[in-house]
C-alpha cells in the first residue's frame, strides 16, 4: 500500500503564546484562536481589567489563559515579564496605534507615539522572546501584525504606513538571522478590519466608499478573518514559512 503524506497539525498543544494588544480587536481574536488550538495563552494589555472577562470565558471553555497588565513600550518591564514566563513558543505582536492626519500636519508627538508602539516596542519584544528561545535551544513562531499598508500607501497615513513598512523589513531581517535556530518570523497583513480602531475610518462615509472600492471581495474584514491565518502561522502547518507576509486584504494589493 502506498504511503501517503501526512497533513501537518494545526494544533498547538503544549505551546505557550504571548499576545499583545489582546484586550480587543485583532489581538483578542488571535488570543482566542490560539487558545482554542491548544496553546497556553498570556493576554497582554496596559490594564488587565479588560482582559479578565476574556480570560474567564476562555477558561470556561477549558482553555489555559492568563491576563498580564504590561505596557510594552516599557522595555525593562517587558523584558522582565518575558523572562519570568519564558521561553515563549509563540509571539503575536498585535498592539498598535494609529494617529491619522495629512503628512503636512503630522506632529512630532504623534510620530513618536506611533513609532514607539508599532515599531520600537515590537522590535524589542520580538528580540527578547527570540533570545529566550535561543538560550533554551527551542524553535518558535514570532508573528507581527502588520497591515496591507505595509505594502501600499493611503491618505492621511504617512506615519502609520512608515511604521508598517519598517515592520516588514524588520521581520525579514530577523527571519534571516534566526532561521538557523528554528525560529520563524512572519507578518499577518490585514486590510481594514471592523475593530474599535478600524471604526474610526469606517465611520467616515467617503473613506468607507474608498475602502470598499479597493477590496475586491467587496467587504471590510472581520476579526474572524484573522483567526485561521494566525493559527496557521503559529503551527507546524507553516513550518517552511519565514520572513514572509500573509496578506488578508480581500485582494486590495492584487492590482
Amino acid at each position: 500500500m502506498i504511503a501517503l503524506p501526512q497533513t501537518p497539525t494545526f494544533r498547538l498543544d503544549g505551546k505557550s503564546a504571548l499576545i499583545t494588544g489582546a484586550s480587543s480587536g485583532i489581538g483578542l481574536g488571535c488570543a482566542v484562536a490560539l487558545a482554542r488550538a491548544g496553546a497556553s495563552v498570556t493576554l497582554v494589555a496596559r490594564r488587565d481589567d479588560p482582559l479578565v472577562a476574556v480570560v474567564d470565558a476562555l477558561r470556561a471553555e477549558g482553555c489555559a489563559a492568563e491576563a498580564l497588565a504590561l505596557d510594552i513600550t516599557d522595555l525593562v518591564a517587558t523584558e522582565a515579564a518575558v523572562a519570568e514566563r519564558g521561553p515563549i513558543d509563540i509571539l503575536v505582536n498585535s498592539a498598535g496605534l494609529a494617529r491619522h492626519a495629512p503628512a503636512l500636519d503630522t506632529t512630532p508627538a504623534d510620530y513618536d507615539a506611533v513609532m514607539d508602539l508599532n515599531l520600537r516596542a515590537a522590535y524589542f519584544l520580538t528580540r527578547t522572546v527570540a533570545r529566550g528561545l535561543i538560550d533554551a535551544g527551542k524553535p518558535g513562531s514570532l508573528i507581527n501584525i502588520s497591515s496591507q499598508m505595509g505594502f501600499v500607501g493611503g491618505p492621511d497615513r504617512a506615519v502609520y504606513c512608515a511604521s508598517k513598512h519598517a515592520l516588514e523589513g524588520m521581520t525579514k531581517a530577523m527571519a534571516i538571522e534566526w532561521g538557523r535556530h528554528g525560529i520563524r518570523v512572519n507578518t499577518l497583513c490585514p486590510t481594514f478590519i471592523r475593530t474599535p480602531l478600524g471604526e474610526q475610518t469606517l465611520a467616515i462615509p467617503e473613506r468607507r466608499a474608498w475602502i470598499e472600492s479597493k477590496i475586491k471581495l467587496g467587504r471590510v474584514g472581520e476579526v474572524e478573518d484573522l483567526m485561521g491565518p494566525v493559527v496557521f502561522l503559529a503551527s507546524d502547518a507553516s513550518a517552511l514559512m519565514t520572513g514572509t507576509s500573509l496578506l488578508i486584504d480581500g485582494g486590495w494589493t492584487a492590482e
